[in-house]
């Protein structure tokens, strides 16, 4: 069933259903009608799946893509103009230019923690770019998944979109396909199976993984704001965010000074009772409840923890854990999950040592009023990305490509950035057959032919 989708998926794109700018824009229009549409329908799987309030989904999720749809639609016709280059002067009179053609057919794998977003984000541009398209969402958020897999053939061309769900079992066989590109959200071990299953048919892949993306707090600094900044990028989405802050770091004196203004943070988002509170999420599932409670027993907890957690609801509160160890269990994975380690620095060469010493995170967040500091941490250490001063909201910046570096990913999107890895960028050179300007460079060569050809190109050059 799932190569005859796949199949029928080519047949259209071959025949030029995807191809067409008017088409793509129809899609992208689809796909907007269905976020607007459909918000509320959309809401309540998102809470039924995380416990999202609809706020936070619209600001996460549905607004994000209208605002990225928009974004598009804007300047796709720009976008999709030959970018022309110059000719050198041998080949004089000719034109050069680059142009954008799609790929083909696309599957877009999506992870659970941002099931709409993350699944429905790289359609856009798969769909601007004129692919056919097979989205595979989650199962882990069955609520969205059997939502979306509902909707979208009522909005969007099923002749050359196709929603495939299902488990480990489904992904295997969409993976045994051929497809020509293959965008995969999630971690590091699967991505190594989406990798290794690409190789075989050398499909180029994206990879949006993840990591410790760590936070820097300097010295001088507004305590009070960063911790409110600082809480809210991390607590979002019940921690189960790609790029939220994964631990912190500071001297030993600006982390005794910042931990009151971190308590304080969550208590004015959250109040005193984050469990009853409408605007904090659940974590996913019962085994990621199990392994982040598993991760409660380093440092000292300044907030949260045990008396903050409730298997059944899979409710785990903000939290908060001070004075905790390089070496702890908290601090050998990423945590994807609302606990916030502080660990304690003797300055910022131990910072930037200690960040160096780890895999390349997807983000890098830097709260420090010294510009030296700042210039010190993105030129000395590698990350996707750096925000200075808040942490997450880079995603919202149409024009900055989104992405990993090393272990936290490969390839990048949004804006103009998800047109690229969608599309191939064709080399085309024009040049007419009279008057015929090569003849210099024809065999045979003679002395004097050469004399001049070496004279001329090294003039050129």
């Amino acid at each position: 069933m799932i190569a005859g989708r796949v199949t029928g998926l080519r047949e259209m794109f071959d025949a030029g259903v995807t191809k067409p700018v008017a088409w793509r824009r129809r899609q992208l229009e689809g796909l907007r009608r269905l976020l607007l549409d459909r918000a509320t329908e959309l809401e309540t799987a998102l809470f039924d799946d995380l416990g999202k309030s609809p706020v936070e989904s619209e600001v996460t999720e549905i607004g994000f893509l209208v605002a990225e749809i928009d974004h598009t639609l804007k300047n796709l016709k720009r976008w999709l103009r030959p970018d022309r280059v110059p000719a050198p002067a041998a080949l004089l009179p000719a034109s050069a230019r680059v142009m954008r053609e799609p790929l083909g057919v696309v599957l877009v794998i999506a992870p659970w923690n941002y099931p709409v977003q993350l699944l429905l984000g790289p359609v856009i541009g798969a769909l601007a770019a004129g692919n056919a398209v097979v989205a595979k969402p989650s199962e882990l958020a069955p609520a969205t998944s059997a939502l979306l897999a509902r909707l979208v053939p009522q909005y969007l061309d099923p002749r050359a979109v196709a929603v495939v769900e299902g488990a480990v079992c489904e992904t295997t066989q969409l993976l045994d396909q051929r497809f020509d590109h293959i965008f995969y959200t999630g971690n590091g071990t699967v991505g190594r199976i989406v990798m290794a299953a690409a190789v075989k048919n050398l499909t180029p892949v994206t990879l949006e993984l993840g990591g410790k993306s760590p936070t820097f707090i300097d010295e001088g600094v507004d305590l009070k704001a960063a911790a409110k900044r600082i809480v809210w990028g991390k607590f979002l989405n019940a921690g189960q965010t790609c790029v939220a802050p994964d631990y912190l770091l500071a001297t030993k004196q600006v982390a005794a000074a910042l931990e009151p203004h971190l308590v304080a943070a969550v208590r004015e988002f959250y109040g005193d009772d984050p469990a009853s509170n409408p605007d904090y999420g659940r974590i996913v599932n019962d085994k990621h409840f199990t392994r982040l409670t598993g991760l409660l027993g380093d440092g000292r907890i300044a907030l949260g923890g045990w008396d903050q957690a409730d298997a059944k609801t899979r409710y785990l509160g903000p939290t908060i854990l001070m004075d905790v160890p390089r070496d702890s269990a908290v601090m050998a994975e990423e945590i994807f999950g609302p606990i916030l380690p502080v660990v304690t620095v003797d300055s910022v060469d131990d910072a930037i040592g200690f960040i160096r010493c780890g895999d390349k995170p997807l983000a890098l967040y830097v709260f420090s009023d010294s510009a030296r500091v700042r210039r010190r941490f993105l030129t000395e250490t590698s990350s996707g990305g750096v925000g200075f001063g808040v942490p997450a909201a880079q995603l919202s910046v149409a024009g900055l490509p989104f992405g990993g570096v090393g272990e936290s990913g490969m390839g990048a999107y949004h804006g103009e950035w998800s047109l690229d890895t969608f599309s191939h960028r064709k080399a085309v050179l024009s040049k007419r057959l009279t008057p015929d300007t090569l003849q210099l460079i024809y065999p045979p060569f003679t002395e004097g032919k050469e004399k001049l050809i070496r004279r001329v190109l090294r003039r050129l050059s």
